[in-house]
């Protein structure tokens, strides 16, 4: 940016609480000629941080934002010349649809990507808003994680398979209590994952430092430079996150998410694949191999969604930075004082 403080907005918050629309409505209101005047700025732009919209053809399942097109661009990585930016409302969006589902992609694989496209946006004079619900993603953006390149260890792994998905879970908890506080305890992959890096590494996943992101004279130096970020979380009562999120399962079952597993599954991806995934991608895989109801599926689902919604809040809470709010109105506040304070 012209300025020489860096600045990023975070919008994070459980699943259901209407992250993506506020970042939208966020990113148009600082891309007025209002903001350009008062701030000097260029506008803003999206990333996602959530862990599935990277993967391509699981759109429905990780409510990816519907584009107003899907422009190639040189936009890349070391590991592919041309990646895509999804345009929703004229607000450009990253890190969607940027790997297969049929592959695993890393929490490293994401920090590389989303620190290219902040310092995309900042050369052009834009506000890069991070937005999502993994906090894993966050976290290696706001706290700069150094993440292990741990490669895949087949004689561990061996050992590891050979556990019940409950004992690997107590394991997990003993080597690493963070992570097992919001993982998945029924996802036998990310299970095992998590304990080899923990296993190989000799170290849990570092938690946050909690550090003060601001005033200027405390930025935290990272990857990207002296930067200085404003993050907002969204929090519902328990009863209204509870009732958006059975209305949301209910609306993306109407628009053919049954349907998108069974093109994920014509496409080659694995019944066990679409099991690691978790929540809508297990549960209707499942129902689609006869293993339950339909109307199992969906108050099982139900059920995960929310237990989901818990770990998020459980990790988000323990960052004391992240100012919570119940309203846009609150929200724009905020941003306009940031950018006041920090011109």
């Amino acid at each position: 940016m012209e300025h020489d403080i860096k600045k990023l907005i975070v919008i994070l918050g459980p699943t259901a609480s209407g992250k993506s629309d506020l970042a939208v409505e966020i990113a148009l209101r600082l891309g007025s000629g209002q903001a350009r005047k008062k701030y000097g700025i260029n506008g803003a732009e999206i990333i996602s941080a959530d862990s599935r919209q990277v993967y391509k053809g699981m759109d429905i399942g990780s409510g990816k934002i519907t584009p107003d097109t899907k422009n190639s661009s040189n936009f890349s990585t070391g590991q592919a010349k041309k990646k895509y930016i999804f345009t929703h409302k004229g607000i450009p969006h990253y890190c969607i649809d940027v790997a297969s589902p049929k592959r695993r992609f890393t929490v490293a694989q994401y920090q590389k990507l989303a620190q290219k496209a902040i310092k995309s946006i900042w050369r052009q004079n834009k506000v890069p808003i991070l937005c999502g619900g993994t906090g894993l993603y966050i976290q290696s953006i706001v706290d700069d994680l150094v993440i292990p390149e741990v490669p895949p260890d087949a004689k561990l792994r061996a050992k590891l398979e050979k556990l019940s998905t409950d004992e690997l879970f107590e394991k997990l908890k003993k080597l690493d209590p963070r992570r097992a506080e919001n993982i998945d305890k029924h996802n036998r992959r990310r299970l095992i994952r998590a304990l080899e890096i923990v296993i190989k590494t000799g170290k849990p996943v570092p938690a946050p430092s909690f550090a003060e992101v601001c005033p200027r004279q405390n930025m935290p130096r990272t990857d990207l430079g002296k930067i200085c970020i404003l993050q907002l979380g969204i929090t519902k009562s328990k009863k209204e996150l509870k009732t958006k999120i059975k209305k949301r399962l209910l609306k993306r079952l109407r628009q053919g998410m049954v349907a998108e597993v069974k093109k994920l599954r014509s496409n080659g991806v694995p019944w066990k694949r679409l099991e690691e995934f978790g929540l809508e991608y297990r549960y209707i895989a499942r129902y689609l191999q006869k293993k339950m109801t339909k109307q199992e599926m969906i108050e099982q689902l139900e059920k995960e969604i929310n237990q989901y919604a818990k770990r998020q809040m459980t990790w988000f809470k323990r960052d004391k930075r992240i100012h919570w709010i119940k309203n846009y109105k609150r929200a724009e506040t905020l941003v306009k004082n940031f950018h006041k304070n920090h011109y």
